[in-house]
């Protein structure tokens, strides 16, 4: 919303224009051209009068224009001030972010603004010197498929260690936790990346070496019942997964969502957090957690 008018599809379109007219290798056809391939169909009947009749006096009826340089478009203080505060985020800056030009400038926001009641409060340490070396390790290995030996604690304290090839990096916004999967050649993991001691870069790998695991994929059907702004905040929860959303009557809607199975657990919770609101009309196999769930609910309550 910040920025839907600032440099929209006719800044760009303008932009694509005066550019071929600086070169002198602007038409009337090539025109119509960059309208069709960056504008709405409909701003074909728009921007060639505006520019014709003088309403935007940039182009002359030649074709030609009175500019001297291909226009740019630098960034305006909203947007930079946006970009600062992005940069903020701790987990952003695990990325080498760089800052260049931004370094006066102050942010939208501050991280103080956000107050998240959703998600537990254990994150990761992102500001803590070895987790960031992990992290920026992990990233230089997916970048350069490369592989690693890593030492790490499981989740019930044995220690590993193990000679893997990385191949992909996850963020799990309930848990706040970046967490890489990785493969041997006779087995794959996942591995949060706090539980990492150790972490070297080793050899070139390639895919004949490493069969990393694929991912399966799962459906879920919902009855949603819109009560207290139930789909919208459904709709931003499962934001991140391929959905089709139906409407039933008034207040129902039936959606479907497609997610890995993997991440089934960390949907359950998600699901049973908007209580009466959404009803889970399949599978009968996630059903069945479901009313696991609630049971033991029931017996820590009795």
């Amino acid at each position: 919303m910040l920025f839907s008018e600032v440099y929209g599809s006719y800044y760009n379109v303008i932009a694509a224009i005066l550019s071929e007219a600086v070169a002198g290798e602007l038409t009337d056809q090539r025109i119509n051209e960059i309208i069709g391939e960056k504008a709405f169909a409909e701003s074909v009947l728009t921007i060639p009068a505006s520019l014709r009749n003088g309403s935007w006096p940039l182009l002359t009826r030649e074709n030609t224009t009175p500019l001297e340089h291909i226009p740019s478009m630098p960034l305006t203080i909203l947007q930079k001030r946006w970009l600062r505060a992005l940069i903020q985020d701790p987990r952003i800056k695990l990325f080498s972010v760089p800052e260049a030009g931004l370094e006066d400038i102050e942010p939208l926001y501050g991280e103080d603004v956000f107050c998240f009641f959703d998600r537990y409060s254990d994150g990761d340490p992102y500001d803590d010197p070895q987790y960031v070396a992990h992290f920026r390790t992990i990233l230089t290995a997916l970048r350069e498929k490369r592989r690693l030996r890593i030492r790490f604690t499981g989740h019930r304290g044995s220690r590993h260690s193990w000679k893997c090839a990385p191949y992909k990096l996850e963020y799990s916004a309930k848990d706040d936790k970046f967490r890489v999967l990785i493969a041997s050649p006779h087995n794959t993991l996942t591995v949060n990346i706090a539980r990492i001691k150790s972490c070297e870069l080793l050899d070139h790998w390639t895919d004949e070496e490493y069969c990393p695991k694929q991912s399966v994929q799962e459906t879920l059907i919902l009855e949603l019942k819109d009560e207290r702004n139930a789909l919208e905040r459904v709709m931003l929860h499962f934001s991140h997964l391929e959905k089709e959303t139906v409407r039933l009557d008034d207040d129902r809607y039936r959606l479907t969502l497609r997610y890995d199975r993997e991440d089934e657990t960390e949907l359950l919770i998600r699901v049973l957090s908007f209580g009466p609101m959404l009803k889970v009309i399949s599978p009968e196999s996630f059903i069945d957690q479901v009313k696991e769930r609630l049971n033991k609910q029931a017996g820590l309550r009795a």
